[in-house]
């Protein structure tokens, strides 16, 4: 059984900064593809990093992190468009998984890191 792990990395594009201190949730999509389960969570370091989201590694399947991008801005004073990010995608190989978030309160990017 394949088992990759997975982290992530959150940059405060505006301010040119790590983003501490959002929570991050990550959920494995269930039955027809419509449901999600929580299979990991964690808080972003002040260094805007999780490590190891899911402890027990991904198997092969759909996946979703959501990260809690309006309680980040609220606590700053920064009005935001977006109360939450989600990212979903694939894991089809066994790897390490690596999903940053480039942040700003209208606008997001992601990519594939490694």
């Amino acid at each position: 059984m394949m088992a990759s792990s997975l982290s992530t990395h959150v940059l405060d594009a505006v301010e040119g900064v790590p983003a501490p201190g959002i929570q991050v949730e990550v959920l494995t999509q269930t039955g027809a593809g419509s449901d999600w389960e929580s299979i990991g969570s964690g808080v972003t370091d002040d260094d805007g990093r999780i490590p190891r989201l899911v402890p027990d590694g991904l198997p092969a399947g759909t996946f979703r992190i959501v990260f809690a991008t309006g309680a980040y801005f609220e606590r700053a004073g920064v009005r935001a468009f977006y109360p939450e990010v989600a990212i979903t995608f694939v894991v089809d190989e066994e790897r390490h998984y690596h999903v940053p978030l480039l942040l700003s309160p209208f606008a997001y990017s992601t990519y594939r890191g490694s």
